[in-house]
């Protein structure tokens, strides 16, 4: 099957990854630490063979000559002499564990483009690297932002700025002062940013190019919408429920929450739902972590339960729909703004319940909504669930139809907008340019009535 779409390559042509390359070489030379985590991010990312992707970073833009000891202390080795990426043949570095997980989309999708061009079997693949930015479809910047919040946005000694804050702006300089962003606008550039707190500088520098998100709760939508940019899954915490024999009849929890309960803005309706529900019976509404034992605990919890809800938090998303969806527990969505992957194609009503955040807070309304969901509605639900939840699962080496290339095909999806809104801002580029030169044959009308 011919791929979607191809991307300017992981490969570090120059454009899609010139502009990692130069923020990797500073903070080689600045912060071991840091280098480390971006290395291990790449090993876990990778392209699908459906669209064209071109990968930012410039051969010239990240040597190791100053550090020359580097490659051996961090066990990164690019291929060739011009090359930083590794051949992930011979090894593929780790990504950091714990809740880090939950945001590693960049990692993933850089393992399957640096992939493309050597797996054997391209079935299924929904993009491809290529090394020439004028046969890409798109660019893939590889900036690991959520990386770089969760490790390096509280200041050091001696910092006046944090590091995700320097390489913030090292990112936007020099990605904007690339041939193939000015030729866009950035409008053919995907850049990733799934944290939500993730790329809070750029992002409004950045905003014309697709940002691959977890929801649009913490932006405007001027700078990132449902048209422009793409709802990536978070990577589920618990682990994957392969062999599930459990039914209606077998899992005796109604309803199963556990996590943070006393959140603000939207998420205050968790604190209220716990005061209502705590006391049921069949209810298990209790704080809880994932550290130590708690990803064990909440994945017990959710494989006993037949409902399992996401509410709303500090943002609209969290990690818990997709620990749900692994654990073939029917999730109950309560939250309002909530933007969902590739619901365009998918429909959630199949798989979950709904519940306005109003109706919610009505005395009753949950208990008697799921109590009388019987087996039947409930069964089918959950062999829904079984069907489509490969859709949550990243991978690598990337499979038909995972999490990687439902990603990369919700991409393809916006190529021709892309291109469309790329045309049309070249209607006037010639009279634009030539504006400067010609003299004025007469004056322009103010309006027209």
């Amino acid at each position: 099957m011919k791929p979607l779409i191809q991307i300017l390559g992981l490969g570090m042509s120059k454009m899609g990854f010139v502009a990692y390359k130069s923020l990797f070489c500073w903070f080689l030379l600045t912060s071991s630490l840091f280098i480390l985590s971006w290395l291990s991010v790449l090993r876990s990312t990778g392209y699908s063979h459906s669209v064209a992707f071109s990968i930012m970073p410039n051969s010239r833009l990240l040597r190791f000559s100053e550090s020359s000891n580097l490659d051996e202390s961090m066990g990164w080795k690019g291929v060739g002499e011009n090359d930083v990426w590794p051949d992930i043949r011979v090894k593929i570095p780790d990504y950091p564990g714990g809740l880090n997980l939950q945001h590693s989309i960049e990692y993933w999708l850089a393992l399957d483009l640096l992939s493309s061009e050597f797996a054997e079997n391209s079935t299924g693949r929904s993009a491809v690297r290529v090394h020439n930015s004028s046969e890409a479809d798109v660019v893939f910047v590889p900036f690991f932002s959520s990386l770089c919040y969760n490790r390096f946005s509280k200041l050091r000694p001696g910092q006046n700025r944090s590091t995700n804050v320097v390489l913030q702006e090292k990112l936007v300089k020099f990605l904007t002062a690339q041939d193939e962003w000015k030729r866009s606008g950035g409008k053919d550039h995907i850049i990733v940013a799934h944290h939500p707190n993730s790329l809070l500088d750029a992002r409004m520098k950045l905003w014309p190019a697709i940002f691959i998100l977890s929801d649009f709760g913490r932006y405007p939508p001027t700078i990132a919408n449902v048209e422009k940019d793409v709802i990536a899954p978070y990577r589920h915490v618990t682990e994957s429920y392969v062999d599930d024999s459990s039914g209606f009849d077998t899992r005796p929890t109604l309803l199963y929450f556990q996590g943070a309960i006393y959140r603000k803005d939207g998420g205050i309706i968790r604190q209220e739902l716990y005061y209502m529900l705590k006391n049921e019976s069949d209810v298990h509404f209790s704080f809880g972590t994932y550290q130590k034992d708690g990803a064990r605990q909440t994945s017990n919890g959710m494989r006993s339960s037949k409902f399992c809800l996401n509410i709303a938090g500090d943002t609209p998303s969290s990690n818990r729909l997709f620990d749900a969806i692994a654990s073939h527990c029917v999730p109950v969505i309560i939250s309002d703004e909530i933007e969902l992957p590739n619901e365009d194609v998918l429909d959630y009503s199949e798989f979950c319940v709904f519940v306005s955040t109003s109706d919610a807070l009505k005395q009753g309304f949950l208990l008697n909504l799921t109590r009388n969901i019987g087996k039947e509605e409930w069964t089918r639900m959950w062999k829904r669930l079984r069907e489509i939840e490969h859709m949550y699962e990243y991978e690598y080496p990337s499979k038909e139809n995972d999490a990687v290339q439902m990603i990369w095909q919700a991409v393809s999806r916006k190529v021709s907008g892309i291109r469309w809104r790329i045309h049309r801002n070249r209607r006037f580029s010639r009279t634009s340019a030539y504006k400067g030169r010609a003299v004025s044959s007469g004056s322009v009308p103010r309006n027209f009535g």
